[in-house]
């Protein structure tokens, strides 16, 4: 995991990106911003009140000085985030006095600070729910072309070492889609093989997940993996994608022998996607307690520039790392 992490922070430190923090009243992030500017993973921007983070920095005995504050009340600040709110949501029936209002909450500042451009990522949620950090975004920000869903992943790392990319894996989606369609579970599986490639710098194996191994049980939750994997496939047919498969047949090559001979991955795989949050944020949470591994996650993926959400319990170590995945994610237009 931590030769994961590594790479991930030196190569975000090549493109020198703009990375908001909205959440500018947790000391945690305060903590997390002076890591990251000393590490020089990104250029940080932090949205919230001026007056606020200098008085917490000095009791945190923190240098901030260097760090840009956008502070939402300055009214040149709320203007124009108003304004990008308001163009991006008029057509929904948002109006100029509702964005005006909208934008001194910090998630809508920064995340309209994304969609202009003026930063190149933004990271929130130690002290926000999932559904605020991306209620904000995908509000103004929206979803990258080709794709309607967002969704997560999470990097997981067991001692397993002959299993996925040397006991890594990328599992998805654990934390945002309760109940995918076909078509979003298709989504899910493109994005996650993008990051998968990101992160890991490796060719994705992507095995679309089920109590099925390619026919052998007949129910409506298979039959929306079979058409999940179909739509995959022919949207992307340069990415390895099969399915329906159950989770052995998907890592263990004697058992994909046994059950699917003739399959693609092999028992080779290292992206797992899973037919809905129930199975996916349970598998997360087993393979970490049961295997003494690591789950680093969730990490939102399928908007149109980069948000990422954190964990309510994250660290101020933990948070930079995640600047450093916004950062990468940013630099690397994924």
């Amino acid at each position: 995991m931590q030769s994961v992490i590594n790479s991930i922070r030196e190569r975000a430190v090549k493109y020198n990106k703009r990375i908001a923090l909205p959440e500018t009243d947790c000391d945690r992030t305060l903590q997390a911003a002076m890591k990251a500017h000393e590490a020089k993973l990104a250029e940080i921007v932090l949205v919230g009140s001026r007056k606020y983070v200098e008085t917490r920095a000095k009791h945190l005995e923190l240098d901030l000085m260097a760090l840009e504050i956008m502070d939402p009340e300055d009214e040149d600040v709320r203007k124009t985030c108003a304004a990008t709110y308001y163009e991006a949501r008029k057509a929904k029936g948002l109006t100029e006095e509702e964005a005006y209002e909208s934008v001194v909450d910090p998630l809508f500042c920064a995340a309209a600070l994304l969609k202009q451009g003026n930063v190149d990522g933004s990271v929130a949620g130690r002290i926000h729910s999932t559904a605020d950090v991306l209620r904000a975004l995908l509000r103004i920000v929206g979803t990258k072309d080709g794709c309607k869903t967002v969704s997560s992943c999470f990097i997981m790392a067991t001692p397993q070492r002959s299993l996925g990319r040397n006991g890594m894996f990328i599992f998805a989606d654990g934390g945002v889609v309760p109940q995918p369609t076909a078509e979003q579970l298709a989504d899910i599986a493109i994005s996650t093989a993008e990051s998968a490639k990101l992160y890991f710098e490796v060719e994705p194996r992507i095995a679309m997940l089920s109590f099925s191994t390619k026919g052998s049980a007949g129910h409506p939750d298979v039959e929306k993996v079979v058409e999940a994997t179909k739509l995959a496939q022919q949207r992307r047919p340069d990415l390895l994608i099969e399915g329906e498969l159950q989770a052995d047949a998907a890592i263990i090559p004697e058992i994909a022998e046994a059950k699917c001979p003739g399959d693609r991955l092999a028992g080779r795989a290292n992206v797992l996607i899973f037919p809905d949050l129930d199975a996916g944020n349970i598998a997360y949470k087993l393979v970490q307690r049961l295997t003494g591994g690591e789950a680093y996650g969730p990490l939102v993926q399928g908007l149109a520039k980069p948000g990422l959400d954190l964990s309510r319990g994250a660290t101020a170590d933990e948070i930079v790392n995640v600047i450093a995945i916004a950062a990468l994610r940013a630099g690397s237009g994924i």
